[in-house]
Parts: structure tokens; sequence; C-alpha cells
């Protein structure tokens, strides 16, 4: 398993229907494990398993390309606020985040 660089941690909260809690508890119970253990190693396997899918790797980097696009577009930004030398933004904008109308929960 990964562990935390520089003791860091995030915590999560996970709402489970009642029969998997009650499956996942009592294997955790027969593995001698806290369910925070228990936890981390499933989350672990499930990141391990979805690495070694073969589109996995073709995700990421598409994934990673509009994070540095939208990383570009808001170094732009702010270097223009302060008078800085404009940076080059992408030429496809990032898709806008659909919202719900007024009034919608």
């Amino acid at each position: 398993m990964t562990e935390p660089r520089n003791g860091g941690v995030k915590t999560l909260g996970v709402k489970l229907p009642d029969a998997l809690h009650a499956q996942f508890s009592l294997v955790a119970q027969l593995d001698d494990d806290s369910l925070g253990e228990a936890v981390v190693r499933a989350v672990d396997l499930y990141v391990q398993t979805k690495r070694a899918e073969s589109d996995f790797a073709e995700r990421a980097k598409r994934a990673l390309d509009e994070i540095e696009k939208e990383a570009a577009a808001r170094r732009g930004a702010i270097q223009g606020l302060f008078g800085g030398e404009d940076v080059p933004t992408p030429s496809k904008p990032a898709p806008a985040r659909s919202r719900k109308p007024s009034g919608e929960s």
C-alpha cells in the first residue's frame, strides 16, 4: 500500500447501504482490522485495479492535459491582472459546467 507523504491524510465520509456495511464490518472484524484500516485497503485495491485497466493511462493523460490547459489559462488571467506578460490561452476553452436552474435542489 502507498503511505501518506509528509504524514498528510484526508478524511472521507462514505454512506453505505446497511447490508453492505454489515458485510464490510464482519469482513474487517474477521481480518482483525478496524473499519478505517479496511477502507484504506479497499481504496488502495480499487486504485491498483483501475491502474491496471488497458485504457487507464490514456484517460489519465487526457485528464492531465485538460488540467494543464486550465492552469495555463488561469495563470494568464492572474498575470493579466498584475500587468505581467500574457500567457497564451488554450485554443479550446474547457467545457462549461452545467448548473441547475434556480429553485432546484
